[in-house]
C-alpha cells in the first residue's frame, strides 16, 4: 500500500488539518440529525408486502373497493369466573357513549355474547384505511381503558389489527432503549480492556454513537423510497455498534502500535491508514456487497434493512478515514489517558496476542489434525441445521406480555369464529357470488371453517369475496394446513368457473413465509459470487476467495444448527426467557446469513491483510501466519468481544425475532473469531502454502522500501 493511495491522503488531510476534519464531522452529525427531526420517516403499507396468491387476492378487493373498514373489539370477561352480566352491560353502554364521541369511530356494533357465558364483545369500525387507524388507536384505547377503570371488578381490554400493531411498537420501542442503555456501558467497558486507557476507550464508542446517529437522519429521506419495514432503528444500532466500534479499532491499535515502535504521530497515523484504513475500506465494501443481496429478495422489509445498514456502514467508514485520524493527530500520546492503572498494567502484561498465540502453536505444528478437528466440531454443530423448520410469525411468537397480545388470544378462547385464522376467498367472473355460496356450505359442512357472526358475501364489480375463519388455533403450521384445504381441495372444487384467489392476513403471512424462502437459494447465490468476486480483486487470489466462501458456510452452517437446537426446543425457555414456537420465524435464516457474511468479512480481511504484509516482507508461509494472526488477534478478539456483546444485548429482549437474531448473530462471530479464524483459517494457509496465493505471487516481489517500512521489515 503506498502512501498515494486515497487512504493515506485522506487521512494526512485530516492529521494536518485536525480541526477542520472534527468540524467537518460535526457538521455532518448535526445535519443528519437535522434531518431526522424535519423529515418524518416513512413507514410501509400492507400493499408494499403482498406476494403470491393473497397479494392477487388483496389486489382484487382492492381494485372493487370491497375491503373492510379497520376493525377493533373490546373484550368483557370476569377474572373470578362467570361473567356478571348486569355489570358487563353497563360497561357496555359507558363503551358505547364514549366510543361513539370518537371522531375516528364509524360505527360501534351490538354486544355479542359467548356460547360459555364467560365473555362479551363489542365490536367497532373505525373510519378510513389502516393507517389511519394506525393514527388515531391511542385515543380509541384511551377510551377503554378509561372504561376498565370505572368498573375494576370486570376485565375490559381492546384488541385488533391497530392496536395489536401499536402494542408491538411500544414493545419494540422499549426493546431499543433497552438495548442502547445496555450496548454503550458494555462496549466502552470492553475497549477499556483492549485499550487500558478512558481516552482510547470512549474514541470508538463515540464515533459508532455518532455513526448511528447519522446513519438514522440520512435515512429518514431514504425512506419515501425504502419506507421503513419496522426493523430499520433496531438493526442500525445493531450493526452501527458492531462495525463502527470494529473500524476505530482496527486503526486506533494499528496506529499505536507504530507509536510503540519510535515513529511520530503523523506517521503512526499515516501507516495506520495504508493499513488497517485499506482493510476497513475492503470490510466495509464487503458489508455493502452482503447486505445489497437482500435487495435480490424483493421485499419491501428487507430493502429497507439493507438500505439503513448500508447507511450506516458507509458513515462509519467515513468517521474511521477522516475524524479518527484527526482525533489521533490532535491528541497524540495523551491518546493513552487518563490510564486505569490495573487494566493499563494487565493489557500490557499480556500482550497483543498472549492466549491466541498458545492457540495457534499446536495449530501450526500440527495442521492437519487441527484442520480436522476443528472441522467436526463445525458440522456437528451444523447438522441441526438439516431439520430447521422455518414458519412466519405469528401471535404465538409475540411477546404475551403485551395486553393486547394477551386479549387477542381471550378473544380467540371466547369466540374461536371472531379471532381465529382468517381468509379471504375472492371470486371474479362467471356465477361468482352462487359458486361462493356454495363453497361457504362446503366449508362449514367440513367441520374445519366457520362464517363470522353477521358476514355476508359481499360483491361490487363483478368480484365477490366471502370471509371464512379456521376453527384451527393461532399458529403459523395450522394457518397453512387451512390455507391448503382451501386452495387445494374446497375452492377447486366449488369455483370452477370462475377466476378465484384465497387472501386475508392468515393467508397473506404463509404467502410472505413461502416467498423468503424461494428468494434464499437466489441471495445466497449473489452475495457468495459477489464477495467472491471482491476477494479475487482485493487480494489478486483465487484460492483465498474460495476459502473465504467456504469458512464463510461454515460460520452460517453453525449458525443455524445453533438456532435450531435453541429455538426449536424448550431446553434454553428459562435461560433465555422466552416460549418456543417450535421454529425459527421465516425471514431471520436469510437476514442473518447476509449479516454474517459482511461481518465475518470484517476481521477476516484484516487478518489476512496481515499474512499478506508478512508473505510478501519474504516470511516464509508458516511464518507469515504465525505473524499475521498473532499481530492482529489482539485486535480481532476485541472486535469480536463488541459484536458478541452487542448480539448478545438483543438475545435478552422480549421480541423472539430480535432475541433469535441475537442469539444466531453471537454464536455465530463468537464461531468465526474463535474456531474458524485461529485454527480453520491458519491451518489451511499453512496446508496451502504458497499456493494460498495462486495465481498472484506475493513471495520474493519487489517490495517498495515505504511498504517494507509499514510491515516493519528493515
Amino acid at each position: 500500500m503506498s502512501r498515494g493511495s486515497v487512504t493515506v491522503r485522506v487521512a494526512r488531510w485530516s492529521a494536518v488539518h485536525p480541526w477542520r476534519a472534527i468540524g467537518l464531522w460535526l457538521l455532518l452529525v448535526v445535519v443528519a440529525v437535522g434531518m431526522s427531526v424535519a423529515i418524518p420517516k416513512q413507514h410501509t403499507q400492507a400493499k408494499d408486502n403482498w406476494v403470491g396468491q393473497s397479494g392477487q387476492a388483496a389486489e382484487l378487493i382492492e381494485k372493487a373497493g370491497l375491503g373492510e373498514r379497520p376493525a377493533e373489539t373490546v373484550l368483557i370477561t370476569d377474572p373470578d369466573g362467570p361473567l356478571d352480566k348486569a355489570a358487563a352491560t353497563t360497561a357496555i353502554g359507558q363503551l358505547q357513549q364514549k366510543l361513539t364521541a370518537l371522531p375516528s369511530i364509524q360505527a360501534v356494533g351490538k354486544p355479542v355474547w359467548s356460547e360459555n357465558g364467560r365473555a362479551v364483545l363489542l365490536p367497532m369500525e373505525l373510519k378510513g384505511t389502516a393507517d389511519d387507524a394506525a393514527d388515531s388507536i391511542d385515543k380509541v384505547v384511551a377510551a377503554t381503558a378509561e372504561v376498565q377503570q370505572a368498573n375494576p371488578a370486570l376485565t375490559i381490554a381492546q384488541a385488533g389489527n391497530a392496536s395489536v400493531n401499536a402494542g408491538v411498537w411500544k414493545q419494540v420501542g422499549s426493546d431499543l432503549a433497552k438495548a442502547e442503555k445496555l450496548s454503550l456501558p458494555i462496549t466502552f467497558g470492553l475497549m477499556l480492556l483492549a485499550f487500558g486507557a478512558l481516552i482510547a476507550a470512549g474514541i470508538p464508542v463515540l464515533l459508532a454513537f455518532s455513526a448511528v446517529g447519522a446513519a438514522l437522519g440520512f435515512y429518514a429521506p431514504l425512506s419515501y423510497l425504502f419506507p421503513d419495514g419496522g426493523s430499520v432503528a433496531n438493526v442500525v444500532l445493531l450493526i452501527g455498534m458492531a462495525v463502527g466500534v470494529d473500524y476505530s479499532l482496527f486503526y486506533l491499535k494499528r496506529e499505536r502500535e507504530e507509536r510503540q515502535k519510535g515513529r511520530s504521530t503523523l506517521d503512526a497515523v499515516e501507516i495506520a491508514a495504508a493499513t488497517s484504513g485499506h482493510s476497513v475500506v475492503v470490510s466495509g465494501l464487503a458489508v455493502i456487497v452482503s447486505m445489497a443481496g437482500l435487495y435480490v429478495a424483493q421485499d419491501a422489509t428487507f430493502a429497507s434493512m439493507a438500505t439503513a445498514t448500508i447507511v450506516v456502514v458507509a458513515v462509519a467508514v467515513l468517521g474511521s478515514l477522516t475524524v479518527l485520524p484527526a482525533l489521533l493527530a490532535k491528541l497524540g500520546h495523551r491518546v493513552d489517558r487518563p490510564r486505569v492503572p490495573l487494566l493499563w498494567r494487565l493489557n500490557r502484561r499480556i500482550g497483543p496476542a498472549g492466549i491466541s498465540r498458545r492457540i495457534l502453536a499446536p495449530v501450526l505444528r500440527h495442521p492437519r489434525a487441527a484442520l480436522s478437528l476443528s472441522a467436526v466440531v463445525v458440522v456437528a454443530l451444523a447438522v441441526p441445521a438439516l431439520g430447521m423448520k422455518t414458519e412466519s410469525a405469528d401471535l404465538n411468537t409475540l411477546p404475551q406480555t403485551i395486553p393486547e397480545v394477551r386479549t387477542l388470544k381471550a378473544l380467540q378462547e371466547n369466540f374461536p369464529s371472531q379471532g381465529g385464522l382468517s381468509y379471504n376467498v375472492v371470486a371474479q367472473g362467471g356465477d361468482a357470488v352462487a359458486e361462493l355460496a356454495g363453497l361457504q356450505e362446503s366449508a362449514v359442512q367440513s367441520g374445519k371453517f366457520v362464517v363470522p357472526p353477521g358476514q355476508t358475501i359481499r360483491q361490487a364489480h363483478g368480484t365477490a369475496v366471502l370471509t371464512l375463519v379456521s376453527v384451527l388455533p393461532e399458529g403459523s403450521a395450522n394457518a397453512e394446513t387451512a390455507l391448503g384445504q382451501l386452495r387445494g381441495q374446497l375452492a377447486p372444487a366449488a369455483l370452477g368457473s370462475t377466476r378465484w384467489a384465497v387472501g386475508g392476513d392468515s393467508a397473506e403471512s404463509v404467502d410472505y413465509g413461502n416467498n423468503q424462502r424461494d428468494k434464499l437459494p437466489w441471495v445466497i447465490a449473489f452475495v457468495l459470487a459477489l464477495t467472491l468476486v471482491m476477494m479475487v480483486v482485493t487480494f489478486r487470489s483465487v484460492a483465498i476467495a474460495v476459502v473465504t466462501t467456504v469458512l464463510n458456510l461454515a460460520s452460517v452452517a453453525a449458525c443455524f444448527g445453533v438456532l435450531s437446537l435453541v429455538f426449536q426446543h424448550s431446553w434454553a425457555e428459562g435461560l433465555l426467557g422466552f416460549t418456543s414456537s417450535g421454529f425459527v420465524v421465516s425471514w431471520i435464516p436469510l437476514f442473518l446469513f447476509v449479516i454474517l457474511v459482511g461481518l465475518s468479512m470484517d476481521y477476516h480481511v484484516f487478518v489476512l491483510n496481515r499474512i499478506r504484509e508478512g508473505v510478501a516482507a519474504g516470511l516464509t508461509p508458516s511464518e507469515a501466519v504465525r505473524k499475521g494472526i498473532t499481530e492482529s488477534a489482539g485486535v480481532v478478539t476485541s472486535a469480536a468481544a463488541v459484536m458478541v456483546s452487542v448480539f448478545a444485548v438483543f438475545a435478552t429482549l422480549a421480541m423472539l425475532e430480535m432475541k433469535q437474531m441475537g442469539v444466531g448473530l453471537a454464536v455465530a462471530v463468537l464461531i468465526d473469531a474463535t474456531l474458524v479464524r485461529i485454527v480453520m483459517l491458519p491451518s489451511i494457509m499453512v496446508l496451502l502454502g504458497r499456493r494460498a496465493w495462486w495465481p498472484n505471487r506475493l513471495h520474493k516481489q519487489a517490495v517498495a522500501p515505504v511498504d517494507r517500512e509499514l510491515v516493519g521489515v528493515s
